[in-house]
């Protein structure tokens, strides 16, 4: 029966909070509207009127710590802003973490822009008073916890929020904006064991001692997190002089220099380490885009380059093919007059001479070597027309040869002009056959294969080596195949062996 009680007490408690929520007192007329998201929550902003006087305004616990309460005495005034803020019921910060040493009180305004106050570090009996100045006009209040006091951006353990009183006076003049905070473990570092005296488990100190201690740990805190961030990598010279200043902050404390000196400095190593992590990040993010962009002007270097090369290569080639022509037509105009102009033809005489010659032994060794260096440059085949070398579609460019042929076919014009006494057929397959053929023609002249040495045509489709039903297929067909031949290296492929047929008696 007392559980059911307590249960129906609990609800009725519950619902009555529910409702006060929706239906609370109105807000004065005198109270603006601004709003910042700080995570799930908004914390009203205010436009604190020019020199109209004091007004107050309280704090409230958040869920991570209700009991906490305080108020403020907000004036503005010529160039600045007072803040006379007093808190209550302020726990240990290190409850939220073994990183988190203090409170910051927050200047938030409305269009989301985040303000370091100060620190509100509270005394034996968990209240703190902190008095300070800011130049903004309009703005929210925050306490969060924090690993140092010189943050320089809220952490997402916001512990306390200002609350609108009846009483506060304030321009109208709704604004909504948004406020992200950063996420949490920003500034979390691995503790180290000696961290124990500032969770309270060490002796019992005064306020001045106590001070001192939570100041140095800070220091740590804030020197640690920098090095987390690189610090020491990317901001040396400021990192080393915040590692001096916590060196110089340790050493006062150990001999007692009194706690003006050791929080003066040990802030002043917070600060600087604080300093030190914000331009590490600021360079690591200046070399990461330099390195981007590094990359970006090596690419198009190269792009400029292989496209030079290109266009060089496409001059060179409508060069040459001009000169061809002028070539062609000049032994076309010499065959026609020669034709037109000569004589009878003589009386052929027939003489039989014993073979002269290679053996053909040597044909077959020397067709056998030629037809080794040829297929290392592209694939070839011993055949009873010569020796075939196919030019594929993949390095052809429309009707010229692409640079990706250039070292095999100079390579294969080598070998040709080994072999003085060889002839050349190139037959061009599929689409632009002949225009293909000339190019490999043209080609092959360039780079040193006597041109009347050489035979060009294209046969269209009239040969394909696969069915044209499927790309690949057509792919395969459209290719260009050079035949060589030759007396030097005989008329049978290697693998074919002539037999002698003797009649029976």
């Amino acid at each position: 029966m007392t559980s059911r009680l307590l249960t129906i007490a609990v609800l009725v408690f519950l619902c009555t909070c529910a409702l006060y929520a929706q239906t609370g007192p109105e807000r004065p007329a005198n109270v603006p509207l601004y709003r910042v998201t700080v995570i799930d929550r908004t914390v009203t902003a205010v436009d604190y009127q020019y020199r109209s006087g004091p007004t107050r305004i309280d704090f409230r616990g958040t869920v991570l710590m209700p009991p906490a309460k305080g108020e403020a005495m907000v004036e503005s005034k010529a160039g600045r802003v007072e803040v006379d803020a007093r808190f209550n019921r302020l726990a240990a910060p290190t409850r939220f973490g073994r990183e988190y040493l203090t409170y910051v009180l927050w200047a938030i305004t409305p269009e989301g822009h985040a303000k370091n106050l100060g620190e509100v570090l509270p005394g034996s009996s968990d209240n703190a008073h902190l008095r300070v100045t800011t130049d903004l006009q309009a703005f929210g209040l925050i306490v969060t916890a924090e690993p140092y006091s010189a943050v320089r951006q809220p952490s997402d353990v916001v512990v306390m929020e200002n609350e609108i009183r009846p009483d506060t006076i304030g321009r109208r003049e709704p604004i909504q904006a948004k406020y992200e905070l950063l996420p949490r473990g920003h500034y979390t570092y691995n503790v180290p064991a000696d961290f124990a005296a500032a969770e309270g488990n060490g002796p019992k100190l005064s306020m001045d001692q106590y001070q001192q201690i939570v100041e140095v740990y800070q220091a740590q805190n804030a020197l640690q997190i920098a090095q987390a961030a690189g610090a020491d990598q990317y901001a040396p010279d400021t990192y080393r002089k915040a590692a001096d200043l916590l060196a110089e902050a340790q050493n006062a404390q150990a001999h007692k220099g009194g706690m003006a000196m050791v929080v003066t400095i040990a802030r002043q190593a917070a600060q600087t380490a604080e300093d030190a992590r914000i331009l590490a990040i600021q360079r690591k993010q200046q070399d990461d885009l330099a390195a981007v962009r590094e990359r970006a002007a090596r690419a198009e270097a190269s792009k400029a380059q292989a496209e030079a090369a290109a266009l060089t290569a496409q001059t060179e080639a409508a060069a040459s093919r001009a000169l061809l022509e002028q070539e062609r037509a000049a032994r076309r105009q010499a065959a026609a007059a020669a034709a037109s102009a000569a004589p009878p033809p003589p009386e052929v005489i027939v003489e039989t001479r014993p073979p002269s010659g290679p053996d053909p032994q040597h044909k077959t060794e020397l067709r056998m070597r030629l037809f080794g260096q040829l297929n290392a440059e592209l694939p070839a085949l011993d055949t009873p027309r010569g020796l075939v070398v196919t030019v594929p579609d993949s390095v052809l460019r429309e009707a010229e040869v692409g640079p990706a042929a250039y070292g095999k076919l100079a390579g294969i014009a080598s070998i040709i002009r080994s072999q003085p006494d060889l002839s050349v057929y190139i037959e061009g397959h599929g689409r632009l056959s002949v225009e293909r053929a000339d190019a490999v023609r043209d080609f092959l002249v360039k780079h040193g294969v006597p041109a009347g040495a050489i035979t060009a045509r294209g046969v269209g489709d009239a040969r394909p080596i696969v069915s044209n039903t499927t790309a690949s297929g057509r792919e395969q067909n459209r290719r260009v195949e050079i035949i060589i031949a030759g007396d030097s290296i005989g008329q049978l492929p290697h693998w074919e062996k002539a037999y002698n047929l003797i009649p029976q008696r």
